[in-house]
Parts: structure tokens; sequence; C-alpha cells
């Protein structure tokens, strides 16, 4: 007769996300994570696979939870500008913000720390970097033809000059003791927006 499991997988993977978030994947050990979640080696094994493939799954859970909030800032009716300054300096406070900077982004952190040697990772980055970039290029589009913005400018440009901008706020706000590096940056990108 098969043995049940011992502990519940998707508390296990919300606690090996919190720690792969908080540490990075290389400095995170099977010792971190067997002491961390109080679960044995064997049994993680048995239900993730490799330490890779753990942080694969915690990568996917990261980005399904946080992914949706943007596509319904960006997609309530009436002006779009508005909205799109908001998320910029929504993400600008959160990379200035003393207890959220220090960890970042997941996506972030596994862009700079995997993805130009793990290919795995770097789909999952590019994925999430598209979840972004799709729907600020959309909402970029419905601003056009609004007449928020000039008909010549380029909304999927404006998209991904937004997307770097981004990514860039959370990597600078992780090291800089300076809050307003991130915030100044965030309100010069949000001239580009204006007529």
């Amino acid at each position: 007769m098969a043995r049940t499991k011992e502990f519940d997988p998707d508390v296990a993977l919300d606690g090996a996300l919190e720690l792969f978030w908080r540490r990075g994947y290389e400095a995170t050990s099977m010792a971190d994570l067997v002491e961390h979640l109080g679960i044995g080696r064997a049994s993680l094994y048995a239900t993730f696979g490799s330490k890779h493939a753990l942080y694969l799954k915690a990568m996917d859970r990261y980005v399904q939870s946080r992914d949706p909030r943007l596509l319904a800032e960006l997609s309530q009716p009436g002006p779009v500008l508005p909205a799109v300054r908001a998320v910029v300096r929504r993400f600008a406070a959160e990379a200035a913000d003393d207890q959220l900077r220090l960890t970042g982004c997941l996506v972030t952190n596994t862009a700079t720390e995997l993805a130009p040697h793990d290919p795995a990772a770097a789909r999952r980055v590019e994925i999430s970097w598209d979840r972004v970039e799709t729907p600020l290029h959309a909402a970029l589009v419905r601003a056009r033809a609004q007449g928020e913005l000039p008909e010549e400018r380029d909304p999927l440009a404006l998209a991904r000059m937004l997307l770097v901008l981004l990514q860039g706020l959370r990597v600078v706000g992780k090291a800089s003791q300076d809050p307003a590096r991130v915030r100044d940056a965030a309100e010069q990108a949000l001239l580009l927006l204006e007529e």
C-alpha cells in the first residue's frame, strides 16, 4: 500500500517560492529547502524532482499570482494614460519600498541570475515579460485611438520601453539605497507619454 504524502505540495511550493525569492537559486541549497520546508529530501525529490524543477514550478506560481493584476489595471474603461501612469508609479513605489525592494521581483532576479545560461528559466522570463508587454501595448493602442497619444507614436515601441523601464526600476530599486533614483526615472519616462 502506497504511503500518503505527509505534506501539502502547494504549501511546500509556496515555501520554496519564498526562499528562492529571498535568497536566489544558486544561494539556496537542497539542504536549505529541507530545513525551511521541514520536508525530507527524498519527499521533495519524489514530489518535485530536482531543485531546478522545483524552482521552475515556484517561478510559474509567482508569475500566475502577479500578472493578472496588471491586466485589470490597464483594461478599465475610460482614459488609458492615467492607468499606465499609475502602473509605472506603482512599480516605482514597490522598487523604492524598504520592505519590498530587498527581494525585488522573482522574474527580474531570474533574468539576471539564470536566464543567460538556463533556457527553461529564460523561457519563463520571456513569457512573463510578454504578459507585461501585451497589456501595455493594448492599452497604448487604445490610448492612441482615443486621442491620448499622437498618431505618430508607436504603441508597441512605447510598451517595450515601459517594460524595460519597469524591469530596470526593480533592479536599481533592489540595489540602491536612494528611492529618489527610481521615482525620478519613472517620472522622466512618463514624460514620453505626453503629447
